[in-house]
């Protein structure tokens, strides 16, 4: 957890999201290198899975590619060990869906894992009432919260109460993707978890640009960029130089709100 807390002390972060082998494995872990030497505080590391209900049409495509090109959940966490290998020590946070973990075997998924480097998990479809077994297996690495603009009242302040390392705030309903306008009434859903948590509140799903990042930024600990990292990065001729801009440009973006 120290290296989790340490990453929020000087806020609000950039967290980066970005899918190991893709486009493909070794590309991958010099793209999450160069974010974390560019400018990410934190990074969730992206486990491909075949059903991905979350996310939209640029994760689920990189996602697929990755697949389809081999990558595995032990050669993923042999990628976190090689990054940290590398020098990298910022938070990396592994974003996975339940079964390839299951599949893994999950005590031995969570003692690879920490063996790894990695710092926290986040499991889209484990919802709180049933990651009992999850958490108690992690002991000290955190299952990081998901909560909506539609999760009721007495359950968002149940889930914000028991929460450890950050909470992962979905901005809008819906899946992945990239939006054109920050919603009106993100301020108050986030006073809405303030009210029943200490731990910082990060805003996810459609933050496309550093100037949406810093509007997020001006309201929330942290700003997590998945879609529109990948559709970068991915498209791009050389995806690693293209990760270092992308990184530098939402740290400067940020920086300002930092003064």
């Amino acid at each position: 957890m120290h290296r989790i807390e340490s990453a929020f002390s000087n806020k609000p972060i950039f967290m980066p999201y970005f899918p190991l082998g893709y486009p493909d494995l070794p590309t991958s872990i010099d793209v999450i290198e160069a974010l974390a030497q560019n400018g990410a505080d934190l990074i969730e590391v992206g486990l491909s899975f075949s059903d991905p209900l979350a996310d939209g049409p640029v994760i689920q495509h990189a996602t697929q590619i990755a697949l389809e090109k081999g990558i595995t959940v032990k050669k993923s966490l042999e990628a976190v060990q090689e990054l940290r290998k590398r020098g990298v020590d910022i938070p990396l946070i592994l974003m996975g869906y339940y079964n390839p973990m299951l599949a893994y075997g999950l005590e031995k998924f969570i003692r690879d894992a920490k063996e790894a480097g990695v710092d926290g998990f986040i499991v889209p479809d484990l919802p709180a009432e049933e990651s009992k077994e999850f958490e108690d297996v992690a002991g000290n690495m955190p299952l990081i919260r998901m909560l909506a603009p539609t999760s009721p009242d007495e359950r968002m302040e149940s889930i914000a109460r028991t929460a450890k390392g950050f909470i992962y705030l979905v901005s809008v309903t819906g899946v992945t993707g990239a939006l054109t306008a920050i919603s009106d009434g993100l301020g108050d859903l986030i006073q809405r978890v303030r009210d029943h948590t200490s731990v910082p509140v990060c805003v996810g799903f459609g933050i496309g640009t550093p100037e949406q990042a810093k509007q997020v930024g001006a309201l929330a600990d942290g700003v997590i960029v998945g879609s529109a990292c990948v559709k970068m990065i991915g498209g791009s001729q050389k995806p690693v130089e293209t990760a270092k801009q992308f990184a530098a440009e939402f740290r400067d973006a940020l920086l300002e709100l930092r003064k």
